[in-house]
């Protein structure tokens, strides 16, 4: 079986981001060079993945990262803990640095980034397109 229809038939992780910001697709060019299991899934909160599968209070909110697995969704902080999680490796550990952090503090943090991303990353025109190598991993 190859790893496309693994990927088909497991349960997905996909992450959710704003299509049209920058800071969001370094996140995801990132997540993907270390994602060497193809664990992850990603998808723009604009398109119609994120309206299929989100409620509509969470695909709106264009200033947070959201995570989706299986039938949870982790917003903010908590999003990023368990995607760093998901992805293994040192990432774990990463992520369980991080999870030592209490969550209000977190999401501080995370907010504060979140306020600034355009104006250090910039805003784009159009949403990320995938390359022919990341087609399986990017939903529309």
């Amino acid at each position: 079986m190859n790893s496309a229809s693994k990927q088909k038939t497991s349960p997905s992780s996909i992450v959710f981001f704003d299509g049209v910001c920058g800071f969001c697709n370094h996140t995801v060019n990132f997540l993907m060079a270390r994602d060497t299991g193809r664990r992850l899934q990603f998808a723009p909160l604009q398109g119609t993945t994120a309206t299929d599968r989100l409620p509509s209070k969470i695909r709106t909110d264009l200033n947070t990262l959201v995570f989706l697995r299986g039938e949870n969704v982790y917003v903010r902080s908590a999003a990023v803990v368990r995607i760093l999680n998901t992805i293994g490796g040192v990432w774990t550990i990463a992520a369980g640095l991080l999870w030592l952090i209490p969550l209000p503090l977190r999401d501080l943090g995370y907010r504060i980034c979140a306020r600034l991303r355009y104006r250090l990353f910039g805003k784009l025109e159009a949403c990320r397109l995938p390359t022919a190598e990341e087609r399986g991993l990017i939903l529309d």
